[in-house]
């Protein structure tokens, strides 16, 4: 006789990430990488996702959505601090497997981070979209009226460009 897997039927089940689930939360970063045409950016490893997400000093947040033992989706989040509203949660990802898209996963999972923002007292969430996702932005949109701000402008800084500019003497 055959062995057979059952299959859970209806919505995938949200819940708080764990550290067994790093191997598939990093190849649904990676899919994203490829969606977001940047695919050799990715650097990031289980081992430092472990470490920096379920070490003495987490850094990051994490929910996902599954169905049966595969993961299907993920929200990956912080916090960070505004002096002029206080704790806010910011939101670094929320990514659904193509193959699993339009089926409201990100919606729960998306409820589920703005939950949690509230439980842990935030005055409100962030989170970046790039200009071209047209389905991200609809999404935001669409469900939850988000204020889409094109006044800011993002900056930052790759680790080898900080250690040359803290290394040079023209600082």
């Amino acid at each position: 006789m055959a062995d057979t897997i059952t299959v859970r039927k209806g919505p995938p089940k949200v819940r708080a990430g764990e550290k067994a689930d790093l191997p598939q939360v990093l190849e649904l970063v990676k899919e994203l990488a490829v969606y977001e045409k940047a695919p050799d950016e990715v650097i990031n490893t289980v081992e430092l996702m472990e470490k920096d997400g379920f070490g003495a000093n987490p850094v990051y947040g994490l929910f996902v959505a599954e169905t049966g033992e595969r993961i299907v989706g993920i929200s990956i989040f912080y916090w960070r601090y505004s002096t002029w509203k206080g704790k806010r949660l910011y939101l670094e990802d929320i990514i659904v497997t193509e193959k699993e898209r339009g089926k409201g996963i990100g919606k729960q999972l998306f409820n589920r981070t703005m939950q949690h923002a509230l439980d842990e007292d935030c005055s409100g969430m962030m989170w970046q979209v790039l200009d071209w996702n047209e389905p991200a932005i609809n999404f935001y949109k669409k469900y939850y009226n988000a204020k889409l701000d094109d006044e800011w402008i993002n900056c930052s800084l790759e680790r080898d460009e900080i250690i040359k500019l803290i290394s040079s003497k023209y600082l």
